[in-house]
């Protein structure tokens, strides 16, 4: 969805799709017409936003195809979708049935996480609508934290080096600007912005960035106005957000049985008390009898509140939200709802077909354009679609 900022910008609202597990072009045109399209027609909106997640090997198909590119790009406009940005973070696979720290991989020292995200920057300079200021890829902060050493730092800083001069290329050669945004994550070398100030302060700005993802940046307990205070005087940009929420429990101990019906096989959920103790999943915290407050890297989904007594930390995402977009100018232009655990939610919260997980889908994106709205944005539609 596209809204107007009070300071005349446009800014992009869209959902990723890496809620959905295909990873070939004919699996991505289906998953359109399931999902994309009736979440439009049920929010009635004029275009709708896609946070599109591909794979490392539709990605290379495309990125080697022009035709396919425009092919592409004719079956969005079609249904009425844009695509502003898209989620590099996953490289494959990221609906398997077990991902945990698979999704890690390939990091940033290697060429494998360059091509791909190179690949990304390609395919979306095309996919771009013709008036979208900028495109936008959010890709993984830089490894997990292990092993990780002055010789892996140095490697990734030089493939780094070669990213922002590869998306030099690529605006020289298609006239659009496409960014990569870092995506601060917990057990990740960069799991905060203070990590981030740390390790990516020497990198490219004009081209490299910060993806500031609200869920992540909860878990972490960081106060988001000391957070983007700390980007902004280290001149790390805020390229994208992911508008996610993380889920929340004051006394883990007393809410044991609810908890461990969001404990899962498919996907990490690190989970960190306040003074950044923590582990690495949740069965494990809970294992441990980690003391609380926790908060668990678990996207929730924004409409819904979890299984009382526990909570989301919407109350962090409205801040950072307040903060980024509340003010004179708007401080990121690219804002995409990221819940991707929704198959794997408590039975009695977790949809059982393509319409009710749209319905969901739709839900999350109206509350966030809601949020948006009263935050002073307003509705800013378009006449036509490019094909």
């Amino acid at each position: 969805m596209r809204l107007a900022h009070p300071d005349g910008q446009l800014v992009h609202l869209s959902y990723c799709t890496n809620v959905h597990p295909a990873e070939d072009l004919g699996g991505i045109l289906a998953q359109l017409d399931a999902y994309a399209v009736p979440v439009r027609a049920r929010l009635d909106a004029d275009v709708l936003g896609l946070g599109l997640w591909l794979a490392a090997d539709v990605a290379a198909e495309l990125a080697a195809d022009p035709g396919e590119r425009r092919r592409l790009r004719r079956e969005l406009a079609a249904r009425g979708l844009e695509v502003v940005t898209l989620n590099g973070f996953p490289y494959r696979s990221f609906q398997a049935p077990v991902v945990k720290y698979d999704v890690y991989q390939p990091d940033w020292t290697t060429r494998e996480r360059l091509d791909y995200t190179l690949n990304l920057a390609r395919i979306l300079a095309d996919l771009l609508p013709d008036d979208a200021a900028r495109g936008s890829v959010s890709t993984l902060p830089l490894a997990w934290r292990e092993p990780w050493d002055g010789e892996r730092a140095a490697a990734a800083g030089r493939i780094l080096d070669t990213l922002a001069g590869g998306l030099a290329d690529v605006a020289r050669q298609t006239g659009r600007v496409v960014r990569v945004g870092f995506e601060p994550e917990p057990g990740c070398v960069v799991e905060s912005t203070e990590d981030a100030t740390r390790n990516l302060s020497t990198m490219d700005t004009e081209w490299l960035g910060i993806c500031l993802d609200l869920a992540h940046l909860a878990c972490a307990w960081e106060d988001p106005g000391e957070a983007l205070a700390r980007l902004e005087q280290a001149g790390l940009p805020v390229v994208k957000v992911q508008v996610s929420a993380a889920l929340g429990a004051d006394e883990p101990a007393g809410a044991e049985p609810t908890l461990r019906a969001y404990a899962e096989p498919r996907f990490l959920h690190q989970t960190r008390g306040p003074d950044g103790h923590g582990t690495d999943d949740l069965d494990a915290a809970l294992d441990a009898g980690l003391p609380g407050p926790w908060r668990v890297h678990y996207h929730v989904p924004l409409h819904g509140a979890p299984t009382p007594p526990l909570h989301s930390t919407l109350p962090v995402l409205r801040d950072a939200l307040r903060r980024l977009l509340g003010g004179a100018s708007a401080g990121c232009d690219h804002l995409d709802v990221e819940t991707y655990t929704w198959g794997v939610l408590p039975e009695d919260q977790r949809p059982d077909t393509p319409d009710q997980l749209a319905a969901g889908i739709a839900a999350e994106l109206a509350f966030a354009r809601d949020e948006l709205y009263s935050l002073g944005l307003a509705p800013a539609g378009r006449t036509a679609l490019e094909v």
